[in-house]
């Protein structure tokens, strides 16, 4: 079975269709987003702020992500991320917020990574703890400014779309949801009491903690090596004995 020329034509049409619809889609997935893009009210969540590079001839070397201030949050800790510096940026609340940990005064307002590099074709994610979600709204937007090293800078601050279609620079929305039936929406919160922001350990901390956890198992080795080579001398021993001759 043949097509006919205007059949071949017809499917050569469409492919290109396809594709240029494709390669048209494809720069509205590449912005900052927060993933996974929702959280439990009134519960901690962890979310990544994944920023993929969207230019071919220049590098991201900064990020910075707004927190919400009409519904702070406070618990944040951050993610030590290797070869970027991170700084939290701590704010006094117009009104102070009360919770089952106490007042919060103060809390999160800005986050900035800066430092690194994210380079054509790359994406890199910034991790952040945070808390208690609020439970009289259903979203949280995080509006995140990403820089080159053109010097260009790219506000993710677009609010959704009244018809539900994309903005051109989406900001970062964290949907909330109600609590899972016999779930524990609260998670584990850092500690008995409210702490604002816990800075990022520097990268040296978790070497020395990998460092003394492998010298600790090399001790260990060691301890077991000396106990076998001790119970073997002792069988050798018991063995040397019974052979001896009695008296």
């Amino acid at each position: 079975m043949s097509f006919s020329s205007a059949g071949r034509r017809a499917a050569v049409v469409l492919a290109g269709a396809l594709a240029l619809t494709a390669g048209l889609a494809l720069p509205a997935l590449a912005h900052v987003s927060i993933n996974p893009g929702t959280a439990e009210k009134g519960g901690f969540t962890k979310v990544a702020f994944r920023v993929p590079n969207e230019r071919d001839d220049a590098s991201t070397t900064r990020l910075v992500v707004d927190f919400p201030k009409d519904h702070p949050l406070p618990f944040v800790s951050v993610r030590p991320v290797s070869g970027w510096k991170v700084e939290v940026t701590e704010s006094k609340l117009p009104k102070p917020v009360t919770t089952e940990y106490g007042e919060i005064t103060e809390a999160v307002t800005r986050v900035t990574w800066s430092g690194g590099k994210i380079d054509a074709g790359q994406f890199q994610e910034f991790e952040v703890s945070m808390g208690m979600m609020p439970d009289d709204t259903d979203q949280l937007m995080f509006p995140a400014e990403q820089t080159y090293s053109s010097g260009e800078v790219v506000k993710w601050a677009d609010p959704p779309k009244a018809d539900g279609s994309e903005a051109e620079h989406p900001v970062p929305t964290l949907k909330l949801v109600a609590p899972a039936a016999g779930g524990d929406a609260h998670g584990a919160a850092p500690s008995a009491t409210p702490t604002l922001a816990v800075q990022a350990q520097p990268a040296g901390h978790a070497e020395a903690a990998s460092a003394s956890d492998g010298t600790a198992r090399v001790l260990a080795g060691v301890g077991i090596a000396v106990g076998l080579a001790g119970v073997a001398a002792a069988v050798a021993a018991l063995r040397r004995g019974r052979g001896a001759p009695q008296a």
